[in-house]
């Protein structure tokens, strides 16, 4: 069976560079891969030689797509036969992927994680639920999807898309004034009989669920991810590990921004250009990303008491996403 990893990337040129990041990580670590690494875009002018020569591009109109995360209700569509698996943009990945294909094989439908009953999750999960007469959702980071084309997969994306249009009178709540495509996805697999795999930690993480602190290296594959114990006031009382080391991270909202993603960025495109990755190129991230930004964020938290007795609160920066 065929493999695919599919990412998209439309909209603003910020996507399309997360897309290439993405796509560098992969083929650092799949050098003569049999898996097919798959771009959708509407920009196909700005992705560079060195990802556009070995991944297959599928071009598309701007909009096409709808906006917002509605992109991602749209995969049936996007997917070639055999497995796929839709990655994030902005994720970057720190091993082999062969694995993951693996452990969603025969799986129609599938995401990364376990099952919600009650409490809120952009809607309060047990009265949906009871509307739709399911005893529980599937509740995961969408930064991951798996499908297997065929019509149990058109059947559920068919189903999140019809869902969409009542999304607020299902009385699910926006993201950034956006219908979420998890819990569409969600309450479409359910509907459909189609189950997550067990979230092991060896995956996918993020910062946000694990904001004890992350460390990264993509060139060597290390990385590991903190979610310090209670009671530090770091803790996320809903992410169910201390301490991960998954295979793929998903910098989510403005962990893009930060050094550590910046640097990798940055030596991946040296690696891509002839292999010209050595010593000095690792130096010069130090020196001219990591170093600037700590000392640029050391002098902001000082400074920011002083301001914020001076000026009052700073209305927050508006996302460079939105």
């Amino acid at each position: 069976m065929s493999k695919t990893v599919l990412t998209i990337a439309a909209g603003k040129p910020l996507y399309i560079n997360l897309a290439v990041n993405l796509a560098r990580s992969f083929y650092w670590w799949h050098p003569g891969t049999e898996i097919t690494f798959k771009i959708v875009t509407d920009r196909p002018d700005l992705i560079p030689e060195d990802i556009a020569l070995k991944s297959k591009i599928n071009i598309i109109q701007p909009g096409e797509l709808g906006g917002g995360f509605s992109p991602k209700l749209q995969l049936d569509k996007l997917a070639d036969e055999g497995q796929t698996l839709f990655i994030d943009s902005d994720c970057l990945i720190f091993g082999n992927l062969d694995f993951m294909f693996d452990r969603f094989k025969n799986h129609d439908v599938s995401v990364l994680g376990g099952y919600i009953t009650k409490g809120d999750w952009f809607g309060d999960i047990g009265a949906i639920c009871k509307q739709f007469g399911v005893p529980h959702l599937p509740k995961f980071n969408g930064g991951i999807y798996y499908l297997e084309k065929g019509p149990m997969a058109t059947a559920v994306y068919t189903a999140a898309r019809e869902l969409e249009k009542r999304y607020d009178e299902i009385g699910f709540v926006r993201l950034r004034n956006r219908p979420n495509d998890e819990v569409l996805m969600a309450l479409a697999m359910q509907l459909h009989g189609q189950t997550p795999v067990a979230d092991d930690g060896t995956i996918m993480s993020d910062p946000q669920a694990c904001q004890g602190g992350y460390k990264i290296d993509v060139i060597k594959g290390k990385r590991w991810l903190v979610n310090p114990p209670p009671p530090n006031p770091l803790h996320q009382d809903w992410y169910p590990f201390q301490q991960v080391s998954p295979v793929i991270v998903h910098f989510l909202a403005y962990y893009t921004e930060h050094f550590p993603y910046l640097r990798e960025v940055y030596r991946l495109k040296k690696a891509a250009g002839n292999n010209n990755l050595n010593r000095i190129n690792y130096l010069q991230a130090l020196f001219t990303i990591e170093y600037p930004i700590r000392l640029r964020d050391a002098v902001k938290n000082t400074l920011r008491p002083v301001f914020k007795l001076l000026f009052g609160t700073r209305g927050v920066k508006k996302s460079a996403r939105a």
